[in-house]
């Protein structure tokens, strides 16, 4: 078993988007940011064993780091067939052939159920409520969600998720690294703040 610095370093090899999309939002997933909430997730009982949905899994950072810790399958889920082929191309270098599954379409087409949902959704910036739809699926199709969103919406994130019948567990803070991908970018990385949300449903 990796321990966190080591999956960290691990998931720093991966390649990233090659051609990311403004319009979808693709932005990488931290490495040690991933690592922290991975290991995390695995040590409380979320990952071994259970089934992982990756929703808008776009290369795959979340759902190939909770591969490392023996969950019962992972299903990645994304409408960008790019994302996707780079997606392949990771878990080769990873030497991971087994315990996925791979599905080419929008998070709406899903109908799968999961345990866990780990997601870094688009936030919402240039597609509105974009956010809100990767929630609402989520809440859907898991007893358990992990979700990154910017701290500017944590009012709008913790609403929703009472109305949904799930409550706040646990709570962590990044200050994550966008990076220059695009003509319009002014800055070689850009920090905001993110917030990765622990959600549970309510036992009725």
């Amino acid at each position: 078993m990796k321990s966190k610095k080591e999956l960290a370093v691990t998931l720093s090899r991966m390649q990233s988007f090659q051609k990311p999309s403004w319009r979808l939002e693709q932005y990488p997933t931290d490495s040690e940011i991933a690592a922290e909430v991975v290991w995390f997730a695995y040590h409380i009982g979320d990952i071994e064993g259970k089934t992982i949905a990756d929703l808008g899994c776009g290369t795959g950072t979340l759902g190939i780091a909770a591969l490392f810790f023996s969950p019962e399958k992972v299903f990645f889920v994304d409408a960008d067939e790019k994302a996707l082929k780079q997606l392949r191309e990771n878990l080769l270098l990873m030497e991971i052939k087994d315990g996925y599954e791979i599905l080419h379409h929008d998070i709406s087409g899903f109908h799968g159920k999961a345990d866990v949902v780990l997601q870094n959704p688009p936030f919402g910036v240039k597609s509105e409520h974009a956010d809100k739809a990767f929630l609402e699926k989520a809440f859907e199709i898991a007893e358990v969600v992990y979700s990154f969103h910017k701290i500017s919406t944590k009012d709008f994130v913790e609403k929703f998720s009472r109305d949904k019948g799930f409550r706040i567990t646990h709570f962590f803070r990044f200050d994550f690294p966008l990076k220059q991908t695009q003509e319009f970018h002014t800055r070689k990385i850009h920090r905001i703040e993110v917030g990765c949300w622990r959600f549970q449903r309510i036992s009725s």
